[in-house]
């Protein structure tokens, strides 16, 4: 119960922030949301009444799934790179909230 409010609340502010105008609370979003993601990821794997994958030393029916624990991996990976993406867009991009056109030399027809 904890864990699926822990991962609608992360869900709930990632969307929040995703739906702001700056970028830099964008990236916060979207590392919001892809902690969600891995809560869920790893509560699905629900490794919590499984033992070790150790080959030999147990039955394999009753070996944890590696595969979820695999997919967060890749998932963080992943979320960092968009994530520098994104902070480094907002940096370059950091000046251009202009409100006036800037001189061209050409003439307008009026």
């Amino acid at each position: 119960m904890i864990l699926s409010l822990t991962i609608g609340v992360l869900v709930a502010g990632g969307t929040y922030l995703l739906l702001q105008r700056s970028l830099v609370r964008i990236a916060f979003g979207i590392g919001i949301l892809s902690h969600a993601v891995n809560l869920f990821l790893l509560t699905a794997g629900v490794s919590a009444y499984r033992d070790e994958p150790l080959v030999g030393l147990m039955d394999p029916a009753e070996a944890a799934d590696p595969l979820p624990q695999a997919f967060v991996l890749t998932a963080i990976v992943i979320t960092l790179a968009v994530t520098v993406f994104l902070l480094a867009l907002a940096v370059i991009g950091r000046n251009d909230n202009t409100h006036r056109i800037p001189e061209t030399g050409e003439e307008r027809d009026r």
